[in-house]
Order: C-alpha cells, then structure tokens, then sequence
C-alpha cells in the first residue's frame, strides 16, 4: 500500500469515527475468552493509530500482553452508524505522550494526573475496519421497522454504504 493511499485510508478511518468518542474495546484474557471494555478515544493519529488510556492494573494492560490482537468498535446507533476495526494493539509508556494527551475527563479516572506511574497508553494500529452507515433517517427506520411488525414483512429500509478501509496489506 502506497504512503498516500495508507494517508487516505486512515484519514477514511479517522473521518468515520471523528463523532464517536466511545468504544467497546475487545481483548482475549489468559483463558483464551473474549473481554470487551469501553473505552474513551483520545485520538486517531496520521496512521490511523486510536490512542486510549488505562492503567497497568487493568486486565485490558495485562490481556495485550498476552495477545495484542484486538477489535474497537465503535456505535452510533442515532445515525445507524457502526464500525468495527481490527488491528494490534501496543502498550505505551511515554510520560510526555500521555501528558499532551491529557484532558479534564481522564482526570477524572485518573486523579493523580499524568504523572501517576500506573496511567499508561494503549495504541492501536488497525489493519482494517468494516463500517455500516445507513442513509435512512431515524424516523424512516423506525417507520418501517413498526410497519414490517404489523404487516409481518421485513423492513424496507435502504441498507446504506458497506464497506472496508484497509490500512494494512
């Protein structure tokens, strides 16, 4: 994949997630079962990288140790937008990353501020992601979701854009 089209599909990625801050952020424990958290996403980078806090004392920390092959998924179910991204994910600890990363809601979790040696950084680098974006409105599906109901039929909404954005050959 060349340099400008890896710019272009991360810049794809990051244009799709921009609205959605919030994720289920699924990691494989010691047993081999799957384990999702929501996450925060504090940033997609110029490579399509999404950047999350956690500390070393969660399982999320210790799960990519083990395996750092992971799923984010991102939902915005007001706009039927969904999007699902897969990639390998990195344990950072660079204490001048996580300061310029910083902002009043990780304090929040996070009460002894960027200096706190257990608050650390989870990148991940996508290989792809897989969105679903409805054109419909809200009302359009609702519509026909309560007239499919009544009549015993299927919806008839329009299924909108499905595609993949690869960012990894």
């Amino acid at each position: 994949m060349s340099m400008t089209n890896a710019s272009a599909q991360a810049a794809a990625l990051a244009d799709k997630i921009r609205s959605m801050r919030f994720a289920m952020f699924t990691t494989v424990d010691e047993q081999g079962h799957l384990i999702s958290h929501p996450m925060t996403n504090q940033e997609t980078d110029e490579q399509g990288g999404l950047w999350f806090y956690t500390s070393i004392h969660a399982p999320l920390w210790q799960n990519i140790a083990l395996q750092p092959e992971v799923n984010v998924s991102f939902a915005q179910p007001e706009d039927s937008l969904y999007v699902s991204i897969s990639g390998t994910a990195e344990r950072v600890v660079d204490r001048e990353r996580i300061r310029a990363l910083w902002n009043p809601m990780v304090q929040a979790w996070f009460p002894h501020g960027p200096e706190d040696e257990h608050v650390v950084l989870v990148r991940v680098a996508p290989h792809a992601a897989e969105y679903w974006d409805s054109n419909d409105s809200k009302m359009v599906r609702l519509f026909q979701m309560a007239k499919a109901a009544v009549t015993g039929s299927t919806p008839d909404v329009d299924p909108g854009e499905h595609g993949t954005i690869r960012l990894q050959s």
